[in-house]
């Protein structure tokens, strides 16, 4: 006797929606890139590296252009993390709303096939007590 059993998905679908989704638009492909790299070591490597040859051999008062520097990259960095929260409510949003109907469909599955066995059951007992052998 051979059973199959068909492999799980490797992701959630809504998981892999997004992905395609994020795949086909250049505007999220970029977004993601500076995300990605705004959120790592290498970046605060960079930034402390930079800073410091700025501050202690390029300029003999660093002070108002680097609090200016800082201050718009401190902008466009804070956009780029609501970006980032703003997809990812949505994400959430379209995993629990495909996880509603899931568990929607689940939920009415159960309670059919408890439906049958319960016919099946008084089905049976009626049987059993109108034979007399």
């Amino acid at each position: 006797m051979t059973t199959t059993t068909q492999a799980p998905p490797a992701h959630h679908p809504v998981v892999s929606a997004l992905a395609k989704r994020r795949a086909e638009d250049l505007q999220l492909r970029v977004a993601d890139k500076i995300t990605a790299f705004a959120g790592s070591m290498t970046f605060l490597y960079l930034h402390a590296a930079v800073f410091a040859v700025w501050m202690l051999a390029i300029e003999k008062s660093p002070w108002p252009t680097l609090t200016l520097v800082v201050s718009l990259e401190a902008i466009f960095l804070s956009t780029f993390v609501m970006i980032g929260q703003n997809r990812q409510a949505a994400f959430q949003q379209a995993k629990a709303d495909h996880d509603f109907v899931e568990q929607e469909l689940e939920l009415k599955t159960n309670t059919d096939i408890t439906r049958e066995i319960h016919a099946l059951t008084t089905e049976l007992h009626r049987r059993l007590l109108a034979d007399p052998s």
